[in-house]
């Protein structure tokens, strides 16, 4: 009997040794998170209100521009039809006349009542002329003020009184409202990969956020974020952040580019971030100012938190992209040339959509042969 019980508390003794074991090591990983968490530096980042999306787009063709000559230069266009004079009915003689009467001042008692009347010396006022009728009406004494004028004091301290809002810049209205795309996300990573992500699009003024957020469980979970100013020449970011499994690295961009573990760089003319990038080439290709077409290329600089690399897209050709709600949708598609000096084997490839705003509909990272995660956009969504 004493062989059996000595077996059940041998078990019981190393099962709550490994307990306390796994306990022990569960705690140590929560505070070495906390304290990563801790000192790691704080996001400069700043926070916007979430925007209120209202409608959904579908494909539609994007806008052509159409020359129109001038009217006269078409001789075969018909002359254009007289049109109707519409004429305010005249109230009755009688009528006219007793408005005049009220209005004039008093006169002797020898001058008639009506002044419709036929008279010896002068043609019934029926048959005058509006002007002349005007012209012989009597005008008002010099002693009667001119209340409804106003003096030429008030008149110019009206306008200056009155706050005009400033209208926003023109410029604003070739970048779109804010907008939110939903992808299905699929790919490979130490296996089959399934989950979704997003990128945003959001402005407040000149000021803008964007950022792309994926989402594939505890394997990935990653996010770029981006916030600057828009000009008339692009976006200008300021700040850019990347979240890796709750590590966060970064980028600021001001007079130079000060990378993530302070070094600072010169900073490039018309820089972009890894955020901003898919924005900045949808606008480009909407506003004409690159053409989108096979055989075009697409030259930046990209601030990245390891450094600052020049970048060159080349648009490989047209791809027809059947997307989940949206159909068959026409793409351009797009491939980044490899690097002189590559930081890593990561690399985007981005599908844009004439017919959907110049939106990047499909979004490939590669890193590697067999590992990589594919985007396709489900639901675009535009406040």
């Amino acid at each position: 009997m004493a062989r059996p019980l000595s077996r059940r508390w041998r078990w019981r003794a190393e099962t709550a040794l490994w307990v306390s074991l796994a306990l022990v090591l569960l705690a140590h990983l929560l505070v070495l998170l906390a304290l990563r968490q801790w000192l790691q530096p704080p996001s400069l980042l700043r926070q916007m209100a979430p925007p209120l999306y209202t409608r959904t787009i579908a494909p539609q063709a994007p806008p052509v521009a159409v020359a129109v000559a001038p009217a006269a230069a078409a001789p075969s266009a018909p002359p254009p039809r007289p049109t109707a004079r519409i004429r305010r009915a005249r109230p009755p003689a009688a009528a006219r006349a007793d408005q005049r009467v009220a209005a004039a001042p008093a006169e002797p008692a020898s001058v008639p009542e009506r002044a419709d009347e036929p008279s010896s010396e002068a043609p019934p006022l029926v048959d005058a002329p509006e002007s002349q009728r005007l012209a012989d009406a009597p005008a008002p004494p010099a002693s009667a003020p001119l209340a409804a004028a106003p003096a030429p004091a008030e008149v110019a301290s009206a306008p200056a009184s009155a706050p005009v809002a400033a209208a926003p810049p023109a410029f604003l209205a070739s970048w779109p409202g804010d907008t939110r795309l939903s992808y299905k996300l699929g790919g490979n990573y130490r296996g089959e990969l399934h989950g979704d992500a997003r990128v945003l699009w959001q402005r407040d003024g000149t000021r803008y956020h964007t950022a792309v957020e994926l989402n594939a469980g505890l394997l990935v979970s990653l996010s770029f974020t981006s916030q600057g100013e828009i000009t008339a020449e692009g976006l200008v970011p300021e700040v850019y952040e990347e979240t890796l499994r709750g590590r966060r690295r970064g980028v600021r961009i001001g007079a130079d580019v000060r990378l993530n573990d302070g070094t600072r760089v010169a900073r490039p003319a018309a820089v972009q971030d890894t955020a901003s990038q898919f924005v900045e080439l949808g606008h480009r290709f909407s506003t004409g100012a690159v053409r989108l077409e096979p055989g075009a290329q697409v030259r930046f600089s990209m601030a990245r938190p390891g450094g600052v690399d020049d970048w060159t897209y080349d648009v490989v050709g047209e791809e027809v992209l059947h997307l989940p709600r949206l159909g068959a949708v026409p793409t351009f598609h797009l491939r980044p040339r490899p690097l002189t000096k590559p930081r890593g084997p990561i690399t985007a490839e981005i599908w844009y959509a004439p017919s959907l705003q110049y939106l990047p509909v499909r979004i490939r990272i590669n890193q590697g042969p067999d590992t990589y995660i594919d985007l396709l956009v489900d639901r675009i969504e535009q406040q």
